[in-house]
């Protein structure tokens, strides 16, 4: 390998969705859903909840398809283990999205499986509970003597968030992501990414806004960027 093509790293678009936007919006959004999203925006427990489900399905529509060259009522999806989506399109991409509450979050790559996850900041007290029971002893410990509660729900959000992102580039479950060695500075190599597929993995924080962490990973031995955008609505 040339020193020119070791310094050419991926680059991850990244956008973060607000879930809360206005009914005209989330009518337009809704229209571009197909027939299962839309049970599922119907079958909420409450209108504010099938909004933000409209919008970040329907936000992942147009960015995937512009990306795809399609329209995005016609963007389909296709499931592989334990439910996990990806473009039914042979377009050389991967996507995942994850939401929580007021924000949503996309990754789409090239190339590699990728996995995104975001969080709103947990109540101090919770995660230390989790990490405690569940997570590796450097891990727990990084949560466990933060100097604050706050610091402490940081701490562990940012952890269950790269958990998160890790189970989802293999379709995983969330119980096979527990026991990853997942602390440190971001970006992060895990050489190892058992009992979940081969490594290495690699993984990023994203700087959101609001009361959220999120992190996004993706396999194979590369170095990525994320690049970051918030998504804005337009009617």
């Amino acid at each position: 390998m040339t020193d020119a093509a070791a310094d050419v790293i991926d680059v991850i678009d990244v956008w973060s969705i607000p879930t809360d936007q206005p009914p005209a919006v989330v009518r337009r959004l809704y229209g571009l859903l197909d027939a299962e999203e839309r049970e599922r925006a119907d079958r909420a427990h409450d209108p504010r909840q099938g909004g933000r489900f409209t919008v970040v399905r329907g936000a992942v529509r147009l960015l995937v398809a512009e990306r795809l060259a399609v329209a995005p009522a016609d963007l389909a999806w296709q499931r592989g283990p334990h439910g996990r989506p990806s473009p039914a399109a042979d377009g050389g991409i991967d996507v995942n999205w994850s939401a929580s509450g007021a924000l949503g979050l996309l990754a789409v790559a090239a190339g590699r499986r990728v996995g995104a996850d975001v969080e709103q900041l947990r109540p101090p007290g919770v995660g230390a509970r989790i990490a405690r029971r569940h997570f590796p002893p450097a891990d727990a410990a990084l949560v466990l003597d933060a100097p604050t509660p706050a610091d402490g729900a940081d701490r562990f959000t940012r952890l269950w968030c790269r958990r998160e992102a890790c189970v989802k580039v293999y379709g995983g479950r969330l119980a096979q992501g527990l026991g990853l060695p997942l602390a440190g500075p971001s970006p992060l190599r895990l050489a190892d990414a058992a009992p979940l597929g081969p490594g290495p993995l690699r993984l990023a924080d994203v700087p959101v806004p609001g009361p959220f962490r999120a992190a996004v990973a993706a396999d194979q031995d590369r170095p990525f960027a994320v690049r970051h955008r918030t998504w804005t609505a337009s009617i």
